[in-house]
């Protein structure tokens, strides 16, 4: 699916063609055959850390700066950020998710963090070109999913620490990052008023992984439950403020972040919905010749037409939440259409594609329903479709967000 680009964009998208190929295909068929996350010493983490990318940053810290005569324009990481995530995802989403890097971390450092505080989370653990290194972000509790205002997790304030205690889940690369940020309640009659973002450091006591779940799809991934025990945090670690006259700082930081990562979630949609696509093509021509003559030859091609128009849309709700954020706009909207839009449209494209490639398509060497399994996933994660539909229909209507 060529789409008109700049040179700049092309130039990078061609680099992630080949880092897709050559490195996160074999590494992920790798995990396939073993049905276990990558170790944290792959080839593929080694090699990633070599060439000193940093996927957080793609859209214009490599770029020479702007001459200071000339107005700075806007910025170009978060459609930089869409693209590289649907072109990872279609060669093996899992193995992406898996790079190291701050991860999904790194928005709320970026946003709340002080100086000080982007130097030791954001910097200084990913400086060592040898040691792959990981940040993780944990909202997600037995008893909040989508609902991130009805999270449970306590941090009492003791002195210069705070005392947290509850458990969460689902966490990317949760077990293995160096540093997680977690949303705790200062306050749980406050609501989500009473939400803060810590970092919490790995080997901080009383802080443990829980476990390492066994997932039906992006198997390459990590995906840990993590344990607090009245585990002491520094005052240094506290995201923002205590007190603030916004009090929703915490609440306000989370949604932020997923503004942020609801777009690249849904490139990533595209992406694996597109690997599956172009496989069930290349199966349809071989199979159909240049003519289809049965009716259900031509059925089969209408339908992969129609998923092919769904991803072409969706691919362009990615980029207008996208281009949204590099503006300086707000993309809540945007992020929403893309995130209730893609999945769908990507689960379509790999439905199709199992049901042209018949009874070959269960077969693992097809990669078609590796995707199929992978894709799944992605109408949960980051915001249920249901929730996403819930917070666009308050904003297309004027109602405040509760």
């Amino acid at each position: 699916m060529e789409t008109k680009l700049d040179t700049g964009f092309k130039n990078i998208l061609n680099l992630l063609r080949s880092f897709g190929k050559n490195y996160l295909r074999p590494a992920g068929l790798d995990a396939e055959r073993s049905g276990e996350p990558l170790p944290v010493d792959h080839k593929l983490f080694m090699d990633f850390n070599k060439l000193g990318w940093s996927f957080s940053n793609l859209g214009g810290s490599r770029n020479k700066k702007q001459p200071s005569d000339k107005p700075k324009g806007p910025r170009r990481t978060s459609r930089m950020s869409v693209l590289a995530a649907e072109e990872l995802a279609f060669w093996d989403q899992g193995a992406a998710m898996s790079l190291p890097g701050p991860g999904l971390g790194g928005p709320p450092v970026s946003l709340l963090g002080t100086p000080e505080q982007k130097e030791r989370f954001l910097y200084a653990p990913f400086k060592d070109k040898s040691k792959p290194a990981w940040g993780a972000y944990a909202t997600t509790e037995p008893g909040a999913g989508s609902d991130v205002a009805r999270i449970r997790c306590t941090a009492v304030r003791d002195g210069e620490h705070y005392i947290l205690n509850g458990e969460k889940m689902y966490i990317t690369n949760g077990a293995r990052a160096s540093w997680v940020v977690i949303f705790a309640s200062i306050d749980l009659e406050a609501g989500r008023s009473g939400h803060r973002p810590f970092v919490v450091e790995k080997g901080t006591p009383g802080f443990s992984v829980s476990r390492i779940e066994k997932k039906m799809g992006l198997t390459s991934s990590e995906t840990a439950g993590l344990s607090l025990e009245d585990c002491r945090v520094p005052v240094a670690n506290l995201l923002g403020q205590e007190k603030k006259s916004d009090k929703n700082q915490g609440f306000k930081a989370a949604m932020a972040t997923f503004d942020q990562t609801r777009p690249l979630v849904a490139a990533m949609s595209v992406g694996i919905g597109r690997c599956a696509w172009e496989r069930a093509r290349d199966i349809a021509k071989e199979a159909f010749g240049k003519t289809p003559h049965s009716s259900k030859e031509i059925l089969m091609l209408q339908r992969l037409a129609e998923a092919r128009r769904q991803l072409d849309a969706a691919r362009l709700l990615c980029w207008e939440a996208a281009w949204k954020l590099d503006h300086g706009e707000n993309n809540t909207k945007e992020a929403s259409m893309s995130k209730i839009f893609a999945p769908r449209a990507g689960m379509f494209a790999t439905q199709v594609a199992m049901d042209i490639a018949s009874l070959a398509g269960v077969r693992q060497d097809m990669i078609i329903e590796k995707c199929f399994r992978d894709e799944k996933i992605f109408d949960i994660f980051e915001g249920t479709g249901e929730i996403q539909r819930i917070v666009l229909a308050r904003r297309l209507l004027g109602f405040p967000s509760r």
